[in-house]
């Protein structure tokens, strides 16, 4: 390697701050402080797209959270904090945690999420809560835990205001509901970007529902997000792990086969405003 080229890689990690955590990835701070590569500005831009075509958050409005300690959440407060210097508007973000008691996070993890949250200026809270009310049922599984932490987080949202809570799924999330459904169910039917509950007290947003999760994946692998492996053991056993590489192949003979799926189901939701 020549010296020049040496020269140029020096100043790059210079500008580019590595991380304390990781020699290999640079410093989530470069986005903050706006250092921000071209690719991860069209990233935080195309969240915002998703957010304008189905009027997800409006001036003054307050939005909840649900972090679940992986890249997707992650990557989704990163960018719902990031567009916020960029708006003539402004809204309020809080984040919050179920941690299962039976299967709780590495404690290292809690200090390096709350200064993460803190960097980003986000509100945030780990509330532990038991998995199983009594014991482990027989045939627990993904859809059961995903339930249970939706109901608890439904419920804290409740008690606190939040009309709106914002969960990180992505269009691989969409593609891979849509053939569940199609497949095993018999319905031709997916998530979509607003979800109402409750007679419009409480709307899901998803504000990376055209989001490719490579997208993501590159972020979580390019900078040092404290992003928190999976202490689920269903995790790469579900239905859903198990379609991701389908969806992957399908892809391969047509590069957007996302968004065609996307397209088809015509979704058309908005939150009932005064």
């Amino acid at each position: 390697m020549s010296r020049k080229v040496q020269r140029c890689i020096i100043l790059a990690m210079k500008e580019l701050k590595v991380s304390e955590y990781d020699s290999s990835k640079f410093s989530y701070t470069n986005i903050i402080e706006g250092r921000i590569q071209p690719w991860v500005m069209r990233f935080i831009k195309d969240v915002g797209k998703g957010i304008n075509d189905f009027d997800m958050i409006r001036d003054g409005e307050d939005i909840l959270i649900g972090v679940s300690g992986g890249k997707d959440s992650l990557a989704l407060a990163m960018a719902l904090s990031i567009r916020r210097k960029w708006l003539p508007i402004t809204y309020k973000l809080h984040a919050i945690m179920i941690n299962w008691i039976e299967h709780p996070i590495d404690e290292s993890y809690r200090p390096r999420l709350k200064k993460y949250f803190q960097d980003l200026d986000i509100d945030f809270e780990i509330v532990d809560e038991k998995q199983f009310p009594t014991t482990e049922p027989e045939n627990y599984n993904c859809y059961i835990c995903a339930r249970n932490r939706r109901r608890i987080l439904f419920e804290i949202a409740n008690k606190r205001g939040f009309k709106q809570i914002a969960l990180g799924h992505h269009i691989d999330d969409l593609v891979e509901t849509t053939m569940m459904n199609l497949f095993f169910r018999g319905d031709f039917a997916t998530m979509n970007p607003i979800q109402e509950f409750f007679d419009g007290d409480l709307y899901v947003i998803r504000p990376m529902i055209e989001i490719h999760e490579n997208t993501i994946i590159r972020l979580a692998q390019t900078y040092d997000l404290p992003v928190i492996k999976p202490v689920c053991p269903y995790d790469q056993t579900n239905i859903r792990a198990k379609l991701k590489p389908i969806v992957k192949e399908l892809s391969h003979m047509d590069k957007f086969v996302r968004e065609h799926v996307f397209e088809a189901h015509k979704l058309d939701c908005r939150i009932k405003r005064c």
